[in-house]
């Protein structure tokens, strides 16, 4: 069974984007802006993209995927030894995060929307995915 995380996802977004322009926190006073590294900035991720970084917080060197170099609901295996404890959705496509580097559901998997979703930090080390038709 596919989990869809929006709530999380919104939330998650939602302090992202507090943290990186400034906006007040719920003390009123404006919270720091993290470093260039530390979060997605325009650009990070294009549009049609699956992106993934090793480390939380978009840390790391960036690997993204393209539909055009993707197999659709295929399992796609991170780079030998690769693990990615944060990602971005930009395909337009559900996309499933597995925890298993053979996309088994033995371990922990979820799926995220397409239309951008940001994730800071994945519940699991994330060691390969699928994308999925519409």
């Amino acid at each position: 069974m596919r989990t869809i995380h929006t709530a999380a996802l919104l939330t998650g977004a939602a302090a992202l984007a507090a943290a990186h322009f400034g906006v007040p926190s719920a003390h009123g006073a404006p919270q720091q802006r993290p470093r260039a590294h530390a979060g997605p900035a325009a650009g990070d991720c294009a549009t049609g993209q699956f992106c993934v970084w090793p480390g939380r917080g978009f840390g790391g060197e960036r690997h993204t995927y393209e539909l055009s170099g993707t197999d659709i609901e295929s399992c796609v295996t991170l780079p030998a030894g690769g693990r990615a404890a944060s990602f971005a959705n930009r395909t337009g496509r559900p996309v499933t995060t597995y925890q298993s580097a053979e996309c088994e559901e033995t371990g922990e998997f979820d799926t995220y929307p397409g239309g951008g979703s940001w994730v800071p930090e994945s519940p699991y080390q994330v060691r390969a995915f699928k994308i999925w038709e519409r």
